[in-house]
């Protein structure tokens, strides 16, 4: 497995997959062909299906200096991923000068067709139970292990991704009015927070861990600042819970770091043996995969024995198989923002759950993960991302019945 730094990206939203791969992938193309005198990017799959929402488009568009022209392919397919872009430049005359076929496999990551998985592996374990099996040999906790294999510079950038955490948490917190797109979602964080200090204890809690997941999956839709976690899509669940610890229960910014260290490592397990991309596996990839890791960072926030949080992590991503992606109107807004907030309790009651046993349990993480890849690549292409079934398709049919 690579770097965790790979599962934490930092850049704008809405969409890891949709803006930020795709971004990265046009200015690297730019790049290279400075001198080129105009530019073609051909958009395929979920990515001319719901691009638009996504803002696809746009960051390409900036990433090229508005020197390219957009050509949609909504009814192909590239072989490689659901996720295909063909970059082509041309000269005066009109020649092409250079071609880069290119995907974005999911969490802002770009790949080649024929390109190695992991490029640079930094961890000689790719399952959970092998992971566990050299803790129990050699000692040590998950968020110790991370450290052993990572860069002397981790916990620094680790600090970096919490603090962009915490910011797009308060900008969020302070942000009302009408979200951008067209379906004139009203932002809801402030008033769950107002309410949240109104409640009484019982309540309470879980008051705030939504409105700070809600406060950052906000951010996200508007396109601001966030950290992929792993994707943008589901970017407001680990914030969200890792806040809740914190600020409500006083938990210090080392615990913090070192939690998130844990949660980077079960995204890097999901991510090395299935998939975080919701044009690849549906909605499970992104908001299951953020919730499990969310789920392991409380359980060890919590106290728990690495089997404990092995626990909660399989259980949280075992309770979201089979989630479809179908955002309506192709935006990260609906459903995507009401379920960072319940993929936050999730974690939350997954990690309590988990914490209660002894850590015994039938079905382990390495097993979830499998089924959750096979389930996945099983869900039809409508529910993967593409606004072509599910949600997105009833609710544009009621909208035009006048429903």
């Amino acid at each position: 497995m690579e770097s965790i730094k790979s599962i934490f990206k930092i850049g704008y939203g809405p969409s890891s997959s949709h803006t930020m791969g795709p971004s990265r992938a046009a200015a690297m193309f730019y790049d290279k062909n400075t001198l080129a005198h105009k530019f073609r990017v051909h958009l395929y799959g979920s990515l001319a299906l719901t691009g638009r929402g996504h803002l696809t488009d746009i960051a390409i568009m900036e990433a090229m200096k508005q020197r390219a022209e957009i050509v949609w392919h909504p009814l192909e397919a590239l072989p490689f991923h659901p996720n295909g872009m063909l970059f082509e430049a041309f000269d005066e005359k009109g020649a092409k000068t250079d071609q880069w076929e290119i995907y974005s496999v999911g969490g802002g990551e770009i790949r080649e067709k024929d390109s190695p998985v992991v490029a640079n592996p930094v961890y000689p374990h790719t399952t959970m139970a092998g992971i566990l099996d050299h803790i129990g040999k050699e000692g040590g906790t998950l968020w110790e292990y991370v450290l052993r294999h990572e860069d002397p510079d981790l916990m620094e950038y680790l600090a970096e991704v919490w603090a962009t955490m915490k910011k797009a948490i308060k900008r969020g917190l302070d942000t009302e009015g009408v979200l951008p797109g067209g379906l004139k979602v009203q932002r809801k964080a402030a008033s769950y927070h107002f309410k949240a200090r109104m409640q009484n204890n019982f309540i309470r809690d879980n008051s705030f861990l939504f409105a700070y997941a809600l406060a950052v999956s906000e951010e996200n839709s508007g396109g601001g600042i966030v950290v992929t976690a792993p994707t943008c899509g589901s970017c407001g669940i680990l914030p969200g819970v890792l806040y809740l610890f914190h600020k409500n229960y006083n938990v210090s910014e080392n615990f913090i770091l070192r939690a998130i260290a844990t949660a980077g490592l079960i995204g890097n397990l999901v991510k090395t043996n299935a998939s975080i991309s919701g044009a690849e596996v549906g909605c499970q990839g992104e908001v299951g995969t953020a919730s499990s890791m969310a789920a392991a960072a409380a359980a060890q926030l919590s106290g728990a024995s690495p089997h404990q949080i092995e626990y909660a992590a399989s259980a949280s991503l075992e309770h979201h198989l089979g989630l479809t992606c179908d955002p309506i109107g192709g935006l990260v807004q609906i459903p995507c923002i009401e379920r960072n907030a319940f993929g936050a309790q999730q974690a939350v009651d997954a990690s309590l759950y988990a914490s209660n046993s002894d850590g015994r349990h039938f079905v382990m993480f390495d097993q979830v993960v499998e089924a959750m890849n096979q389930t996945g690549k099983d869900l039809p292409s409508l529910y993967r991302e593409t606004s072509l079934g599910g949600l997105a398709k009833v609710w544009d049919a009621w909208k035009k019945e006048g429903r």
